[in-house]
């Protein structure tokens, strides 16, 4: 298996420490080897299985380290674990207007693949095109996983209805894909959230599989494995005097209280990394000082959270270690209450305690019915007793780090805290380092598109575009100018949209996303054969190339080339795009075809819908079918719609079609 991971061994120590295995971790990944079985068992066997439990309990670690290779060295049709990630090298603002978390997804699961090839795929055209069958032609079950599910249901800057369309589209994928199995990994205190969906999409047929800590035994296998694997070995009195102090309960004062049958893996896991090279000493040398140097293990764990979640929020280091001895240290309860309110726990912020969580301080636990929080594990009572304010780590984050945590601020919908993130970002890079500065001010550029600042997004696009510039990386150049010309065009500059594109176009001509933008640009300025001769000559390149299929079957629909239109749409994935819909009912009401384009129609067009297009061919199928006070009102509402404004040509089209009403 090695063989199949080339980055093994990752680091010149055996522990990851704070951090989740890595699929190139494989080798080092020991103590799981039950559940690895059962959860990739489960997962070929059943439509959906959910993978749950708390926070740092191992659940990414049993995906990436465990399942994955597993079921790849034997063959199975396993897609990249999928998450919501952030591609910080492709600006938002530069890919069709797509639900992010749908493309997200995709990202994750499709590798380095080009957006061009995801962008407008839908996740049942992307099943779809992965699949594969067996030497009599059936289709062999395909293998996906979406980890970190809980995040659909978390507090977010994004609007919750991207969240609902892309379940929407979760489900919808599943039921139409039989070969599918889908594997959700989520924490504990969202299973009641991710059980509807798992319901809806395989009836009673889900399988929940919870994920518990260590028992004493995996635990040693847990410290034992990685090390042997380097050649050392063990003397199992060592290991056992670790495993044993890692699940010790003490008082503050440090008192011993017994041992908790169950291991905390991140706590293991931190404390290894930190005391890995003094393993091999004697038994007796290593006792003598083990309770000091695990106290210091997880004291430095819990100064170094806290001070990630104080500078994050904007909280000082001392009122948050406050906090978190008075709520789960001296509560009589013996730790955690339970929640205030919408978007507050404990008197403070719901997204300051989850990322408390986060950083595995603290887990989410449930007593009758109600959420409430509690220590990771009694453990961590003196450590996080002993904290004081001139014992913080202080945080000297580089440009490359505040990037990454930019990103992943941004993964989780938290807009703000992604953009002071990436500002640091800026500001801390190095000065040779024009790379991190120039991916960080894209993401600044994503940042403000997301919040609607479209003027602060073409400046921070054409800022990084010149950093980019400057490390003649023309593909990144292109991507950026492309993002610049398409929100130019959400702002209804149709002639500097053109420009822009076709600056791109120039710099990355085999950009067939770049290219048919430009396409979707010169239809918007009206240049009506110009348009279709850009997105034919993207099709005669990749006659399957998503985007370029839509915009060109929209575009037939709207001159009323009908048969054209259906042609080109029928072949396009993700039919449920909006857009795509309106002009489906559009040719089919031109053909004559008024049932079909009334149920294509549908419910399509609500008072929350604000896409001029989208209004205008509305408009057009109801007058096509009859009812003129409906057009009448539709292409009113087109006319002031602005997310996308209607192109100057269509507008006056829709004024023509008022005064005809």
């Amino acid at each position: 298996m090695t063989a199949a991971f080339p980055h093994w061994p990752p680091k010149p120590d055996p522990f990851v420490g704070a951090r989740s295995f890595e699929v190139g971790d494989h080798e080092l990944f020991f103590g799981r080897t039950y559940e690895t079985d059962e959860l990739t068992k489960l997962w070929q066997q059943n439509r959906v299985t959910i993978l749950y439990g708390h926070a740092g309990v191992g659940k990414t670690s049993l995906l990436q380290a465990g399942a994955f290779p597993k079921l790849l060295a034997e063959g199975a049709n396993v897609l990249p674990i999928g998450r919501f990630s952030y591609r910080s090298t492709v600006p938002s603002a530069a890919l069709p207007d797509e639900n992010p978390c749908v493309f997200a997804l995709l990202s994750s699961w499709a590798g380095n693949v080009s957006p061009a090839r995801l962008s407008s795929l839908s996740i049942e055209d992307f099943l779809r095109r992965h699949e594969r069958v067996d030497r009599s032609g059936q289709p062999l079950p395909t293998l996906i996983a979406v980890d970190q599910a809980e995040r659909l249901f978390q507090e977010s800057e994004i609007h919750i209805s991207r969240r609902r369309r892309f379940l929407d589209e979760l489900i919808e994928a599943m039921s139409r894909r039989s070969a599918a199995r889908l594997l959700l990994c989520v924490r504990t205190d969202h299973l009641d959230d991710i059980l509807p969906i798992a319901k809806e999409v395989a009836d009673d047929s889900y399988v929940p599989f919870p994920l518990d800590p260590l028992g004493r035994d995996t635990a040693f296998e847990a410290v034992r494995g990685p090390i042997e694997r380097f050649g050392r070995r063990l003397v199992p009195e060592t290991v056992a005097l670790l495993v044993d102090e890692v699940r010790a309960v003490r008082t503050a004062q440090g008192a011993d209280k017994g041992r908790t049958p169950l291991v905390e893996p991140a706590l293991l896991q931190v404390v290894c990394a930190r005391l890995w090279t003094h393993l091999t000493e004697a038994p007796d040398v290593l006792s003598a000082r083990l309770h000091l140097d695990v106290n210091r293990a997880l004291h430095d764990l819990a100064s170094q959270a806290l001070a990630n979640v104080a500078a994050d929020h904007q909280i000082p280091p001392y009122e948050l270690a406050s906090w978190l001895r008075s709520t789960f240290i001296s509560a009589s309860s013996g730790g955690g209450t339970t929640q205030e309110g919408p978007g507050r726990a404990f008197g403070l912020p719901a997204t300051v305690v989850q990322a408390v969580e986060d950083e595995h301080l603290i887990k989410a636990r449930w007593r009758n019915g109600v959420r409430g929080y509690e220590l990771q594990h009694p453990r961590l009572v003196q450590p996080v007793q002993q904290l004081e304010a001139a014992q913080w780590l202080g945080l000297d984050l580089d440009g490359a780090a505040h990037l990454r945590a930019a990103e992943e601020a941004l993964s989780r919908g938290r807009l703000t805290l992604a953009r002071r993130h990436a500002d640091e970002a800026v500001r801390s890079a190095s000065r040779d380092d024009t790379r991190t500065r120039a991916r960080a001010e894209s993401l600044l550029g994503t940042v403000a598109y997301e919040q609607g600042l479209l003027e602060e997004g073409v400046r921070r696009y054409r800022s990084a575009a010149g950093m980019f510039e400057t490390l003649a990386d023309t593909t990144a150049v292109g991507q950026l100018l492309a993002a610049v010309g398409r929100l130019k065009l959400v702002q209804g500059g149709q002639g500097t949209g053109v420009e822009e594109l076709s600056a791109a176009a120039n710099r990355v001509p085999n950009d067939l996303s770049v290219q048919t933008g430009l396409g979707q640009a010169l239809w918007n300025a009206g240049r009506k054969e110009a348009a279709l001769v850009v997105l034919g000559e993207v099709l005669r390149r990749d006659g399957d190339t998503p985007e370029a299929l839509r915009v060109r079957g929209e575009i037939y629909a709207d001159l009323g080339k009908a048969e054209s239109a259906l042609k080109d749409l029928d072949r396009a994935p993700n039919r449920a795009l909006p857009s795509t819909r309106a002009a489906r009912a559009l040719a089919l009401a031109t053909l004559s075809r008024t049932e079909a384009a009334r149920k294509e129609l549908g419910d399509l067009v609500t008072d929350t819908v604000e896409s001029g297009p989208v209004l205008f061919r509305a408009a057009r199928v109801q007058k096509l079918t009859g009812n003129r006070a409906a057009a009448l009102q539709l292409a009113t509402r087109a006319l002031s719609a602005d997310r996308p404004p209607l192109p100057t040509h269509q507008r006056s089209a829709a004024v023509q079609l008022i005064e005809e009403l």
